[in-house]
């Protein structure tokens, strides 16, 4: 039986390093991104390539090097994702410009380029938070990650609509994870590898396309 392909961005570290492990275990064929193209896996069903998210033209040629495998993903997870204002109270524009241009601009630019390599009945899932919801909002701090989690969000929205019956999509909070985005999270409540255990169990059910679902409490997240 032909092993199912995994796409994941931002698989250097954290949740990403965790998830491209997990489903090799599992015996998955996995691609996993990173800036650099350096990653620190070493399995026969592993393959680290390059991608920046805020260059286009990174973008491009990692498209051309898909294309040229002639090989479908059965699942995209697009992981990568940065919060420098995470824990600030006043938005700052360099760290805005920043935040947007990968987790909107770079994430929405490419997922574009890859669509046309998805697998029919492909699984596509979004790594949002909990903190781009406009209802549970309460906060006033991380003015640019909060916002390019909710255009996220919008984001998927709008693929579950244009692919309605063709592919399973979903946005997601992965917990609050001990990883470097920012200070507080080394506090986290959940290592990556376990964060990326509850990741797991949901994109291998049966989920309803289209749904924003909050891993850890195991229930769909309020928009």
């Amino acid at each position: 039986m032909k092993k199912q392909f995994v796409l994941i961005t931002g698989a250097s570290q954290g949740i990403g390093k965790a998830l491209a492990e997990l489903f090799l275990a599992q015996d998955y064929q996995v691609v996993g991104t990173s800036r650099s193209g350096n990653i620190a896996i070493s399995h026969p069903s592993f393959q680290a390539m390059a991608l920046d998210l805020t260059q286009m033209e990174s973008i491009k040629t990692f498209e051309a090097q898909i294309a040229s495998k002639d090989s479908k993903f059965g699942l995209l997870i697009n992981n990568a994702g940065i919060g420098p204002d995470l824990g600030t109270s006043v938005p700052e524009e360099k760290s805005f410009d920043q935040t947007f241009d990968v987790n909107v601009k770079g994430q929405v630019f490419f997922t574009e380029a890859m669509i046309k390599h998805l697998a029919p009945s492909a699984k596509l899932i979004n790594v949002s938070s909990k903190m781009g919801s406009i209802e549970q909002c309460v906060g006033t701090d991380s003015v640019a990650y909060r916002m390019s989690k909710t255009a996220l969000n919008m984001y998927t929205k709008i693929l579950t609509n244009r692919f309605a019956g063709q592919f399973q999509i979903a946005t997601l909070h992965p917990g609050w994870v001990r990883t470097n985005i920012s200070g507080d999270n080394t506090k986290g409540r959940y290592a990556p590898e376990e964060s990326a255990a509850m990741i797991f169990d949901f994109v291998c059910s049966n989920f309803k396309t289209g749904i924003f679902w909050n891993v850890e409490t195991n229930s769909a997240c309020d928009w």
